[in-house]
């Protein structure tokens, strides 16, 4: 359990890389994985674009548009919120944390810089440095290179081909975080 994160999350993994890493395609397996096993999972994806989640002209979005703080849009099979944060901060990763549902996991994809557990998925090829050596809270790394000689001590390697053993790396880390508390 990360410090000053709603228990309610469950364990908080960060997945962080540069795009077109695969940090995307990792999570769907991942999630498609658990969800498969009955755990309940939440995502967090972050994003430094404007959101744009209705068309335009959809009577939510002229809510929105006329200067609503809030607009549910609820069917049958989903709802979401949109919560416009005319000129008030983003709200922090903990803030987000705590309006999700309890979950036995919840991924976050971004928020690199926050001070949460990180799993790095680092491919050579895009020709982007490595994240894991400047940034002590990631864990592990996903990548498709054999692990660096000189890797700092702590830091899990997983082959990022063999995604069932990224799953089985993270249901351990989920059960230790689990069984702490």
């Amino acid at each position: 359990m990360q410090q000053g994160h709603s228990a309610q999350a469950g364990a908080v993994l960060g997945v962080v890389g540069w795009s077109g890493s695969g940090k995307t395609t990792l999570l769907e397996f991942l999630v498609t994985r658990l969800a498969a096993q009955g755990r309940r999972v939440n995502v967090i994806k972050h994003s430094h674009h404007d959101l744009e989640l209705e068309p335009p002209r959809k009577d939510s979005a002229r809510f929105r548009l006329a200067g609503a703080a809030e607009v549910m849009v609820a069917s049958p099979f989903r709802y979401a919120i949109m919560h416009e944060l005319r000129g008030a901060p983003e709200p922090s990763l903990s803030e987000q944390l705590a309006r999700l549902s309890p979950a036995d996991v919840t991924l976050v994809e971004g928020f690199k810089n926050d001070a949460i557990a990180k799993l790095e998925v680092y491919r050579p090829a895009l020709g982007k440095p490595a994240l894991f050596p400047d940034d002590a809270h990631i864990v592990a790394v996903a990548s498709d290179q054999a692990a660096p000689p000189a890797l700092r001590p702590g830091i899990v390697w997983l082959d990022l081909n063999a995604p069932a053993a990224v799953l089985a790396w993270l249901l351990v880390r989920m059960e230790i975080n689990r069984a702490a508390g």
